[in-house]
């Protein structure tokens, strides 16, 4: 293990597998700086993007690396009903709220505790999230953990539990790019998703109740598929979020392997397995130039996000997995991204 620390008091950790696979956080935001894998040729790379400046990560439109909460996604109007009252969380992106608002989780300073076992090494990140904070009802004690074993698989843990009735719902927003190090755009990695249905977005990106078949779009991915051909459709539903996808994906049920990513010319492949009911996925739209990151200016395509979680749709349309999270009750969900080379 390595520790740095910056100007800011912020703290970074290091770990490493027996295999050479690495990943760094911070404890601002429980941010994932860097997670390393290797090539078809044993060449590890950074295969999620970074900011240059660690000060870039302050106030970041693009929340690159962080952990999201309370609610990952959108909520709209920046209200809910629970219980017969209305809640009116932070509205940061026009009338709606995106991922918790100013008061969200990748603005907070975690507290971490690093631990090593005989196959696997990890860090504790925990945090609390005090009554209305971001508007959102109930003190919520939070712990993630992210841990790499000696198969050169990342996992993330999450574990929650409120003292009220509250809406909850978190993920990670790392974007990643199996080329190493950014050196090529997301356009040509291959995709499969275990899903035959997405979530239909209106203008301001806000689910709008349907939930609709992929079969016959650009959104169909249950078979391994080139992004190039999808990104570049002219599907209204691609258009409006920018010429990509920022789309929520609901997912098979039974399946093991949820996502399937690969990258030909490095020769990696991610897998992701998850207990989460659906997952956003999201091409890296709007990055841009004005962004600094470690390879240099940012641009569209540079990186795609899993974000598995269920579904904020769920306060105001019937037929979404559910975000309540009972008073008591415990908050327990996990993802895994298994990284291999072919």
């Amino acid at each position: 293990m390595t520790e740095r620390t910056y100007s800011q008091g912020w703290k970074e950790i290091t770990l490493q597998n027996e295999r050479g696979m690495s990943f760094s956080v911070l404890n601002y935001g429980g941010i994932l700086t860097s997670l390393y894998a290797p090539d078809r040729n044993g060449k590890s790379e950074n295969v999620v993007l970074a900011h240059d400046s660690y000060e870039d990560y302050i106030g970041d439109p693009n929340y690159l690396g962080a952990l999201i909460g309370r609610v990952a996604g959108r909520v709209d109007g920046s209200s809910f009903q629970l219980n017969g009252k209305e809640y009116n969380v932070h509205a940061n992106e026009g009338k709606n709220s995106l991922h918790g608002g100013m008061e969200g989780l990748h603005n907070k300073i975690w507290e971490m505790t690093t631990y090593q076992e005989e196959n696997c090494t990890g860090v504790v990140l925990t945090c609390e999230s005090s009554h209305l904070e971001g508007g959102y009802p109930g003190n919520v004690s939070i712990q993630v953990t992210y841990e790499l074993d000696n198969d050169n698989q990342f996992s993330i843990y999450y574990h929650a539990k409120s003292d009220q009735d509250t809406a909850l719902t978190l993920t990670n927003h790392s974007y990643f790019n199996l080329s190493g190090n950014a050196a090529r755009t997301i356009l040509d990695h291959h995709v499969q998703i275990a899903s035959d249905k997405y979530v239909e977005l209106d203008t301001d990106l806000i689910p709008t109740g349907n939930i609709e078949s992929v079969d016959g779009t650009p959104f169909d991915l249950q078979t391994k598929t080139p992004l190039r051909s999808r990104l570049l459709s002219d599907d209204p539903q691609i258009q409006l979020a920018n010429e990509g996808f920022d789309h929520t994906f609901l997912f098979k049920e039974g399946q093991k392997e949820k996502i399937v990513l690969q990258e030909e010319e490095s020769g990696r492949v991610m897998t992701v397995e998850t207990d989460q009911p659906a997952v956003v996925f999201y091409t890296g739209n709007n990055l841009s130039k004005e962004q600094l990151l470690t390879k240099g200016p940012a641009k569209k395509y540079d990186g795609l996000c899993l974000e598995t979680q269920s579904s904020p749709a769920s306060l105001h349309h019937e037929g979404f997995p559910s975000i309540m999270l009972k008073a008591g009750e415990t908050y327990q969900t996990n993802t895994k991204f298994s990284f291999d080379r072919k």
